[in-house]
């Protein structure tokens, strides 16, 4: 127990094992608190909740530390470090989980009817229309994908129409839609 105690009093434990401690705690904590925005900015009434109590509560601890060790520099050096590196982990998290509906709009001057009947026959519901850009006629496609969907739509759209011009939105909500092939037949299997 002497030998325990010795350790938590030491320089070691001190300038090396608290930040570090505090650095991971404000990783998690930063990265739960990034997921956690994006849940309430899509409706997720209760895994936002659930986050939140998860984000405080480790946000607690490390800033308990750190008032128990207001005369330690290396630990407010750890809390800032934590804090950056937990937003760029929690991005890096949220872009691999590709969760949600996006909103895509492809405007191109060359001709799409290839891309157009590309984007059907791989099962993607697509609007489009005609209409006059700054310069010149452009073709203007629109379509509601999951976000798990944009890198094989993106291939399509640079392989069909390279040059052409996309946007992409969140949507929170979407009613009804014609989705890829697998969504709808994966849908088709959990419904019956």
């Amino acid at each position: 127990m002497v030998l325990l105690s010795s350790f938590y009093e030491g320089a070691t434990f001190t300038y090396f094992v608290l930040p570090f401690l505090i650095f991971v705690a404000r990783i998690c904590d930063v990265s739960i608190g990034t997921i956690r925005i994006v849940m309430v900015a899509k409706g997720q009434k209760i895994i936002a909740p659930i986050l939140g109590f998860f984000e405080v509560l480790i946000w607690l601890l490390a800033i308990s530390r750190i008032f128990e060790n207001l005369d330690n520099w290396v630990c407010y050096f750890a809390y800032g470090a934590g804090f950056a590196t937990g937003n760029y982990v929690g991005m890096y998290i949220e872009e691999k989980l590709a969760m949600g509906i996006i909103k895509i709009q492809i405007i191109t001057s060359k001709p799409a009817d290839i891309l157009i009947e590309k984007l059907l026959a791989a099962g993607y519901g697509i609007t489009h229309h005609d209409a006059r850009g700054g310069t010149e006629n452009v073709s203007i496609i629109y379509s509601i994908i999951k976000r798990t969907e944009l890198p094989k739509m993106a291939e399509q759209i640079k392989t069909y129409n390279p040059n052409a011009f996309y946007s992409i939105e969140d949507v929170k909500f979407v009613s009804r839609g014609i989705f890829a092939e697998k969504t709808v037949a994966k849908r088709w299997r959990i419904g019956k």
